[in-house]
């Protein structure tokens, strides 16, 4: 069995980065995953991976450039997934993701650099995109910067190739669409409609029904950062991560009132909405690149995804986590 290189994770703790390092764990990669720094000792949801010897877990910040140096020295590939991610919360401190999500990446990029030209694969998002302008969307559809979130991960993006066009830095920039599944914060829309439900609630607070998501389960979008980082043909290349199939918030919601076999009535709540021209209102994503770069493709479909998405949240262990009365920004 050949040795598989050592694999840095940033933004591990999160929700993405610990199914990938589960993933990797399971290639045979040996990890070395980054957990934002707190005083309370918490790895986030690194602390439900089985310990290994081949996982190492630091605690730091990617905002300090000289921890970001020792961060990455002795890796072969890096996985960047560390942001500020969460819209709503952008229109409030807008200059919290200016130094996470560009200077944090500027961060890594250095470091790479310094480190040897160690190969990135930066993780981007679909909210760069806009509501669409034509669907599907490929990748040379127009940035469209509808929020400061989107704005600061435009620049990530642009930052990170800069990078290879200017000193070869193997960088892809790597592009999934809506990502869902077991550990996801309640911020977003299925996590909030699962555990409203599951709490014994009549009524769901959501905001607009309207705009239509193109939704990938949380492991094959993991599988799909993986393969762009085993292909040679991606490097320098926007890569979108996605099934090509869109779906509506409405839609998502009864599916799930199906799937868990009750009937509620769904409110809206103003607090839950965007400024208008802020809303993205459709995502329906184009994966001809991934498929003919790397062979990827979505292996769970929406109703798929879902179930094994409720079954992980109404566990009782796993619904004390969250707070169905809170709106989480």
């Amino acid at each position: 069995m050949s040795i598989k290189p050592v694999v840095l994770v940033t933004g591990a703790d999160g929700f993405i980065g610990s199914h990938l390092t589960e993933l990797l764990l399971s290639k045979g990669y040996t990890v070395r995953a980054l957990a934002q720094y707190n005083s309370f000792n918490s790895l986030g949801w690194l602390e439900e991976i089985s310990s290994s010897s081949r996982l190492e877990i630091i605690s730091g910040d990617i905002r300090d450039p000289h921890f970001c140096n020792d961060l990455v020295r002795g890796t072969s590939l890096i996985f960047h997934l560390a942001a500020l991610i969460a819209i709503p919360y952008s229109y409030h401190a807008p200059s919290s993701y200016v130094d996470t999500n560009i200077c944090g990446t500027l961060n890594i990029l250095q470091a790479a650099r310094n480190c040897g030209n160690i190969r990135v694969i930066h993780t981007s998002t679909s909210e760069v995109y806009g509501t669409a302008q034509y669907v599907p969307i490929d990748e040379k559809h127009p940035r469209q910067p509808q929020s400061p979130y989107s704005a600061s991960k435009i620049s990530a993006d642009a930052m990170a190739l800069s990078f290879w066009h200017a000193f070869d830095l193997p960088v892809t920039v790597a592009r999934p669409f809506n990502t869902y599944g077991p550990r996801q914060s309640a911020r977003a829309v299925i996590p909030t409609i699962i555990i409203q439900i599951a709490s014994g609630v009549q009524e769901i607070k959501l905001g607009s029904l309207e705009p239509k998501r193109d939704m990938n389960y949380v492991r094959d979008t993991v599988k799909g950062l993986l393969s762009l980082a085993e292909s040679e043909l991606t490097i320098g290349r926007e890569v979108n991560i996605c099934t090509g199939i869109e779906v509506s918030i409405g839609e998502i919601a009864e599916m799930i009132m199906e799937l868990m076999s009750v009937g509620v009535t769904i409110v809206t709540d103003n607090d839950r909405f965007r400024p208008e021209s802020s809303e993205v209102f459709r995502l329906c994503g184009d994966n001809t690149l991934i498929k003919s770069l790397t062979g990827w493709e979505p292996e769970h479909d929406l109703r798929e995804g879902l179930r094994e998405t409720i079954e992980w949240f109404i566990r009782p262990e796993n619904l004390t986590r969250y707070k169905p009365g809170v709106y989480n920004i």
